[in-house]
């Protein structure tokens, strides 16, 4: 257990946002990258595993010596740079503004476990047509929303400023999660489930899911939860009082978001967010999605992860399949 501690934070150490570029000292390794060796007597599904336990499940870049063709810089390219044909395995993790990566290489006749962190470009300038990349300073001080190109919902920007992979949906019997909460529920939360499934956005917000493996993760449990303790939410109340409290999301440090379930237009509910201390609620007059763009992107909002990070990315805890 220690070793798998020192080897994590080993690789957090490197991925962390910091200042300089990446080096690499093995011989005839490109730029942008480090290498780092993983203990001798992990093997590829031990060292998978270990990651997989601090950073959710991971991409999958090549296989059996195949390389999915479809990877890109975008999608962890540069975790295979530095092997070229000798790569036999890769699994990406997308963390902040690099990748960690572990598979197997060959090595003349053997093939052998690699570990590395990798650069990894800002996903979110897809959304400029000049291929450019708002300044942190500026960001500061703007509105990133003015950033966006005209007809972008709030949906596609989370996903392009993440980086994520659109293409898998997953499916969700709506009408009868919605009749056992008994209410509609918002548009773009539904379209963020279905493209995002089970995980945390910047490893900190969890979307709660219906019928999810953990029951603090679900939303039909939340809406129990918060009648049998919604006298913890004064002054507001829990849904299904007019009005009440719906949760539906929550952070690593305990803050709580809710819909204040106020009209009949649940596309129009406000989220309302506390931290875990009294009388801390904030209001945000905006989407589901829309909070979530802007806790990645603006540093004023209430739970901002753009504080922290200027590149941004989801951790899938979901058991198996690609991210």
């Amino acid at each position: 257990m220690d070793e798998q501690r020192e080897l994590l934070s080993a690789v957090f150490g490197i991925a962390r946002p910091g200042p300089g570029e990446l080096t690499c000292d093995e011989a005839g390794h490109p730029a942008g990258h480090s290498c780092l060796t993983p203990p001798e007597e992990y093997d590829l599904p031990t060292l998978q595993e270990v990651l997989r336990g601090g950073l959710g499940q991971p991409r999958n870049l090549a296989s059996g010596g195949f390389v999915d063709p479809t990877v890109s810089p975008r999608t962890g390219l540069p975790l295979l740079a530095p092997f070229g044909d000798r790569l036999v395995e890769m699994r990406a993790w997308a963390y902040g503004g690099r990748w960690i990566g572990c598979g197997t290489a060959r090595f003349g006749e053997e093939v052998r476990p690699v570990l590395l962190v990798a650069e990894r470009e800002d996903p979110a300038a897809e959304l400029h047509e000049d291929g450019s990349r708002v300044d942190a300073a500026v960001a500061e001080r703007e509105d990133p929303a003015a950033e966006l190109p005209e007809g972008t919902s709030w949906v596609d920007a989370v996903v392009a400023v993440t980086g994520w992979d659109a293409r898998r949906r997953r499916t969700f019997d709506w009408a009868d999660v919605e009749a056992r909460l008994g209410t509609a529920l918002p548009g773009d939360y539904k379209q963020l489930v279905e493209l995002f499934g089970v995980g945390a956005f910047d490893g900190f917000l969890t979307l709660y899911l219906p019928d999810a493996r953990f029951p603090g993760e679900d939303i039909v449990r939340a809406a129990e939860r918060g009648r049998a303790y919604g006298e913890l939410w004064e002054p507001y109340e829990a849904y299904p009082a007019p009005g009440g409290l719906l949760e539906w999301a929550s952070s690593e440090q305990a803050d709580q978001c809710f819909w204040l379930t106020e009209g009949p237009d649940p596309d129009r509910w406000p989220v309302m967010v506390t931290e875990d201390v009294p009388d801390s609620w904030q209001r945000f007059d905006g989407t589901t999605a829309e909070f979530v763009y802007r806790m990645l992107t603006d540093r004023s909002h209430p739970l901002a992860t753009a504080r922290y990070f200027d590149t941004h990315w989801f951790q899938s805890y979901e058991s198996e399949g690609p991210e």
